[in-house]
């Protein structure tokens, strides 16, 4: 096992981006632990084909976000650290104000205090005032603030080439590196 990777996915629209790293992760040396908010459920049941069941199933550990006593919840269990994708922000604003209501934000508060790396695929726009702020802290506090931005130079043909293009890159943060993530090669056409 080459590590463990702790995959969050709360209510925020996008949850296709928690469901295609689970994917992607399934069968390979990294070992996934999943929790899913309540509202991570509603807006998978309204966004995504597949039962909340075969969703759970692409991870090696799937944790009800109410049984706060998980092994995620302690910083004694070790992990390459966390990303949350995607992270509304109600989840955001719990983990930037040390508030554990959950097993998700408890996982979140654990791998910070753990200086791991956590990373927040934030989905939300437009942001006010306390976003920003919100954001600036937990960027302070240690944690990676990646909204899901489509990188249009890859010239997309379909959402699946967006998505899968975003997971590469919130991956690349775990040094996992995609064999078809299309890295920018530079401008060879100046205007």
């Amino acid at each position: 096992m080459n590590s463990r990777i702790v995959i969050g996915i709360s209510g925020a629209s996008g949850s296709i981006y928690g469901v295609r790293i689970l994917e992607v992760l399934k069968n390979t040396n990294h070992e996934t632990h999943l929790v899913i908010s309540r509202a991570g459920k509603i807006t998978l049941a309204h966004e995504i084909k597949e039962k909340l069941e075969d969703i759970t199933s692409l991870a090696d550990f799937y944790y009800s976000e109410e049984k706060i006593g998980e092994k995620i919840a302690s910083g004694s269990f070790k992990t390459s650290g966390m990303v949350i994708a995607p992270c509304s922000m109600k989840t955001m604003s719990e983990i930037a104000s040390g508030v554990t209501s959950n097993l998700l934000t408890r996982a979140a508060d654990v791998t910070l205090k753990e200086r791991r790396k956590l990373v927040l695929m934030v989905r939300e726009s437009p942001l006010h005032l306390g976003h920003l702020r919100n954001m600036l802290k937990l960027t302070e506090m240690g944690a990676i603030i990646a909204p899901s931005m489509p990188a249009f130079y890859i010239k997309p043909k379909s959402l699946d080439d967006i998505v899968n293009h975003s997971v590469g890159k919130i991956l690349n943060l775990f040094d996992i590196v995609l064999p078809d993530f299309e890295e920018w090669q530079g401008n060879v056409n100046y205007y």
